[in-house]
């Protein structure tokens, strides 16, 4: 499970469709209503909210406008109703150690894509991060 801290205009087809599909598990997880996952560490950064399922709502309502964009038919009804307002802080450290491990995903799955965000040094983050000051997260399962 991967909940990318960057814009999901960034992912390729596969991982779009893959992220969309790992961001509903992750919803399932927090609203208590699967068994499995409970301790991934990807959901760290959810979790310790006061209420992670209307934050995993905001998160997945950003990854269905990126492939609503993209003429792909994600569904709304899958997403919960509530959302939260603001955004969460993430790390510099975390949205650039992601951005390398998408690159290098990227270069063996589609070079077109990898060649065309070259240029990007800083990525954009998905609309419901902020980005401040500090390393990859010590939940990050660095590779």
């Amino acid at each position: 499970m991967r909940l990318w801290t960057l814009h999901p205009k960034y992912l390729d087809a596969r991982g779009l469709v893959a992220l969309w599909r790992e961001a509903l598990l992750a919803q399932k997880v927090l609203r208590g209503a699967t068994r499995g996952y409970k301790h991934h560490p990807q959901l760290r950064r959810f979790s310790g909210l006061a209420n992670p399922p209307a934050a995993l709502a905001a998160y997945l309502a950003a990854v269905r406008e990126e492939a609503v964009q993209r003429g792909y038919k994600f569904g709304a009804s899958k997403i919960g109703a509530r959302r939260i307002r603001g955004k969460l802080k993430e790390t510099r450290g975390q949205l650039l150690y992601e951005w390398r491990y998408l690159k290098r995903k990227l270069k063996r799955r589609d070079v077109k894509r990898y060649r065309d965000l070259l240029p990007v040094k800083i990525p954009a983050p998905h609309p419901l991060f902020r980005i401040v000051p500090g390393k990859v997260r010590d939940w990050e399962r660095v590779l």
